[in-house]
């Protein structure tokens, strides 16, 4: 569990808004990979279904979250 707090440290105090974004991604991760162990101890299979939805938003909100900055980013420059 430490690990999510200093990711959060990174999300909130990141030097650049590239680093909020990657520590966003890692404790997307991290929190797929506790709900799959819970699931895998309780045997709640359907835990699995949840955690493979939660990992294809984040992947999702990522992507569309680059795309967004980085066209922003390339306006700024103009």
């Amino acid at each position: 569990m430490a690990f999510l707090i200093v990711y959060l440290v990174r999300v909130l105090m990141g030097p650049s808004v590239w680093d909020r974004l990657v520590g966003f991604s890692l404790i997307s991760s991290k929190i797929v990979l506790l709900i799959v162990v819970y699931a895998s101890i309780r045997e709640i299979n359907y835990f699995l279904d949840f955690a493979i939805i939660y990992a294809l938003l984040g992947f999702i909100c990522i992507t569309f979250i680059t795309i967004f900055l980085r066209d922003r980013l390339k306006n700024e420059k103009m």
